[in-house]
């Protein structure tokens, strides 16, 4: 097999200075080996990686490891430890920006560029691409109006990506939220899954789910849970269709003890008292009672 052809093209022939900042290299490069993991970079300066094709990984030594795609984007951090780079024998391509300055410091201290979030979900690829190599194609050189502009643009460009990415994470989270509270709300297949296995089907670690469920929609996915079961529990109670001991087969509980203190928990009362009011039937103290 012939082997991988490698590419290079430069976007930026001279540095771009100014008071605020410097954007020292920029371009793309085509089949690059990238960075081994047994042996981190630490760069000391800035850098966007935006990934163009292939597939990679990124790694660093806050214990952050991912697989990256077309649209990813990667954030070197000055002092950060890092590598990336394509899967082993696969083609990939990418542009990147070399970066420093107080300007950029600044988009890091009020968290536009956060060392805990280092990749960027962003799409179309082509869209910015472009955008990122108009502003360092006009090459301003010493003129330092133009310098500060170019600076100032490319800052401009780093936030608006930086909203772009939360704005489809959001979203992401979002959609998976309501996938969840589905199949909470439901018997799955003729059972009903605990949260701990939702949250297995959706890829995301229990405690982030159920931050993120409460979150949005300002309870826990267990007393979510337990507020949809009980809510059929009342429903079927008044059809009068079911007993006590057949819902709580119906609804995952272990026994009826269980049910009844579920019940009481969401409604305030149990489950015969709440019968005899569906059914208008007289009540008396002794109702109390499961």
């Amino acid at each position: 097999m012939a082997p991988i052809k490698r590419k290079a093209d430069s976007w930026l022939n001279t540095p771009i200075r100014s008071r605020l900042g410097t954007l020292s290299l920029a371009g793309e490069l085509e089949n690059n080996p990238g960075i081994d993991p047994i042996s981190m970079r630490i760069l000391g300066k800035y850098a966007f990686v935006l990934i163009l094709a292939g597939s990679g990984f990124y790694k660093d030594n806050r214990n952050t490891s991912t697989n990256i795609a077309p649209g990813d984007v990667v954030l070197v951090f000055p002092e950060i430890a890092h590598a990336y780079g394509p899967c082993k024998n696969g083609c990939w391509k990418h542009a990147y920006i070399v970066f420093e300055g107080s300007q950029f410091d600044l988009l890091r201290h009020t968290g536009v560029l956060d060392p805990n979030n280092p990749i960027w979900r962003l799409q179309p690829v082509a869209f910015w691409r472009q955008r990122l190599k108009e502003i360092v194609q006009a090459e301003p050189g010493a003129n330092q109006p133009s310098s500060l502009k170019s600076i100032a643009q490319f800052s401009y460009l780093l936030a608006d990506m930086a909203a772009t990415h939360f704005e489809t994470r959001q979203h992401s989270d979002d959609t998976r939220i309501d996938q969840s509270s589905t199949l909470l709300s439901e018997p799955f297949e003729g059972t009903w899954l605990s949260p701990q296995l939702v949250a297995q089907k959706l890829g995301i670690s229990y405690e982030s789910f159920r931050k993120r469920f409460a979150k949005r929609l300002g309870e826990s996915p267990a007393r979510f849970q337990k507020r949809r079961r009980i809510e059929h529990a009342c429903s079927a109670i008044y059809q009068n269709a079911l007993t006590f001991q057949q819902l709580a087969d119906q609804l995952g509980f272990c026994d009826v003890f269980h049910f009844s203190k579920a019940f009481r928990q969401i409604t305030g009362e149990p489950p015969s008292v709440y019968r005899k009011r569906a059914l208008g039937e007289q009540l008396n103290t002794s109702s109390q009672k499961v």
